[in-house]
């Protein structure tokens, strides 16, 4: 029987409530005060904007307890299927909060932010975070799941500079490009012979057995569906890499050629 703790469930409200206020209010009044371009875009582009802002935000906090946990969480690390959930589980929930939250505003505002591949993805990832939530099952793997928040602020980033205007071959727009590039790889492809060698060797182990068929297949299936996202997302980011170093080295050669005629 699922169950869920009080301060699990007060913990996902929370960050709820939180990130509905960081898009309807928070995120306009800051961004009008950091850059006088925010009030010159239309209102869809403005509810996107708010939207990656808030993004951008859970981004940063998750991915900061998730390392800390991954790195310094014995309790976690040393059973992956059944180590103590406690750290994970707040983390978890503070995702939870966030997923639900993102999920709402994306079918409210569809015309503007509708995207069924990020339906998609915060239903796999709910569906897969019930079961650590209720119960506590799984915490290693949920938690170096939440790796992949690392790359989130570059790519939302990328999206920032574009509706501002700045020029593809700007400097600021060429080393995020590139950053997002090797950060996104680096938390979400290559991280996966090291996610799934430990989910082979978990196989067929007592902790394997005890988890029953439902968490099993929440456990693969969201995986899987989530990293074949998580490829399709990265082949196009690396074609716009590609772009971006022949910006650099079309640059590079103009210079040059500058620098002789000079």
């Amino acid at each position: 029987m699922a169950s869920f703790s009080n301060l699990t469930i007060g913990v996902a409200v929370a960050s709820f409530t939180v990130f509905q206020l960081l898009f309807h209010v928070v995120s306009s009044w800051v961004s009008t005060r950091v850059t006088p371009g925010f009030n010159n875009l239309s209102q869809k582009r403005k509810i996107e904007w708010n939207s990656r802002t808030v993004s951008t935000f859970h981004a940063l906090v998750v991915g900061g307890f998730c390392l800390y946990i991954l790195l310094y969480d014995d309790a976690v690390n040393a059973d992956p299927i059944w180590g103590d959930p406690s750290t994970v589980k707040l983390n978890v929930a503070i995702t939870t909060g966030y997923l639900i939250s993102d999920l709402l505003l994306i079918i409210y505002y569809w015309k503007a932010i509708g995207d069924k591949f990020f339906v998609i993805h915060h239903l796999a990832a709910l569906y897969a975070y019930y079961f650590v939530l209720s119960e506590g099952l799984l915490a290693y793997f949920g938690n170096f799941r939440l790796l992949a928040e690392f790359s989130t602020p570059f790519v939302n980033q990328r999206w920032f500079f574009e509706v501002l205007g700045y020029p593809k071959s700007s400097k600021a727009n060429m080393i995020n490009g590139v950053l997002m590039t090797v950060v996104f790889f680096v938390v979400r492809i290559a991280v996966m012979p090291v996610y799934y060698s430990h989910v082979i060797s978990s196989f067929g182990t007592e902790g394997f057995w005890r988890l029953g068929l439902a968490a099993q297949s929440a456990w693969i299936i969201s995986s899987v569906v989530l990293d074949i996202m998580n490829v399709m997302w990265m082949v196009k980011i690396a074609k716009g890499c590609h772009k971006v170093i022949c910006l650099i080295g079309q640059e590079e050669a103009k210079t040059h050629r500058n620098g002789k005629s000079a």
